[in-house]
């Protein structure tokens, strides 16, 4: 049976779910976006082709391989989106669960549990009141940092993917753990004024590092908690528009090794400067769909 444990963002990844980009279907009209990036970009002409997607992905997943990562791929449904592997499942320590996702992507839970090593799996099923996506859901060894929407922003936009009756869902389900919650900023119409999940505008790194966009919170508290949790000389800033970029959604292979994309040239120098080896690839095209590094990924097992 495949084995399953999450603790964390950064220690040695051993297996992992890569989305499938084999057939992402044709570019969606305007009125079939559940994003604003995927909008903008439907509106201007610039939706990514699917060679561009078969080609990025594949560089990612050529990284992984390349240091020695076990990569399982959803099965493939003809038509549908399945990049983003990061929202319709989630470990944490060694539980999986399988939420409750927005009825636009209900097809793709398919795939992933009509791999066959996912079969003898058990997995947490949330109650029908839940909602969660699991860009939403980051670990940092005793914490659990889950990015929500109150009732009134979840009920007027649709990119509010997490509600509160989801933090407790996990709350009760891991008592062991300190769970926090932040409400993020929501748009669906401007995507340089929203933040699909918390990991676009937050994200640990190495032991005792994050990278945090503060204009991606709501509240200012919260990132007043996170500064004094990690201390500010720990965090990296990036501005809204790195944001917009995507640039807090890279991806940890290990506490030293950073996956990142060629575009984010300050954020990558800053992490050279850290210590961190920077594992950069061409990744732009799967942000015209509103994710990046981290959304394609679903990590199973981490050393």
């Amino acid at each position: 049976m495949l084995e399953l444990n999450i603790n964390n963002e950064t220690s040695e990844l051993k297996t992992v779910m890569l989305g499938n980009s084999e057939d992402f279907g044709k570019t969606p009209l305007p009125n079939e976006c559940f994003d604003p990036k995927s909008l903008e970009n439907v509106q201007n002409g610039t939706y990514p082709t699917q060679y561009d997607v078969i080609h990025q992905m594949n560089l990612f997943h050529q990284i992984l391989l390349k240091y020695k990562v076990d990569v399982i791929i959803p099965k493939n449904i003809e038509f549908l989106n399945q990049i983003f592997a990061r929202d319709i499942a989630c470990v944490i320590g060694k539980k999986l669960i399988i939420p409750n996702i927005i009825n636009d992507r209900s097809m793709e839970v398919q795939g992933l549990l009509e791999n066959k090593v996912m079969y003898d799996l058990e997995f947490l099923k949330m109650p029908a009141d839940t909602r969660l996506e699991g860009g939403d859901i980051l670990l940092y060894n005793d914490f659990i940092f889950i990015g929500c929407s109150s009732e009134s922003d979840f009920n007027k936009y649709k990119v509010a993917r997490t509600n509160y009756a989801a933090v407790e869902f996990i709350k009760s389900n891991f008592p062991e753990k300190k769970i926090y919650s932040f409400e993020l900023i929501k748009s669906d119409t401007d995507a340089l004024s929203n933040t699909l999940h918390l990991d676009c505008c937050f994200q640990p790194i190495g032991q005792r590092m994050a990278i945090i966009c503060v204009e991606g919170f709501k509240n200012k508290e919260d990132v007043i908690f996170l500064e004094e949790l990690f201390g500010i000389d720990n965090l990296i800033y990036i501005s809204r528009h790195e944001m917009y970029e995507m640039a807090a959604n890279v991806f940890s292979i290990s506490e030293n090794i950073i996956v990142s994309d060629v575009r984010f040239e300050r954020l990558n120098q800053k992490l050279y400067e850290r210590g961190f080896i920077v594992e950069q690839i061409q990744y732009g095209e799967i942000a015209k769909m509103g994710g990046l590094l981290r959304c394609s990924t679903m990590p199973l097992l981490r050393k």
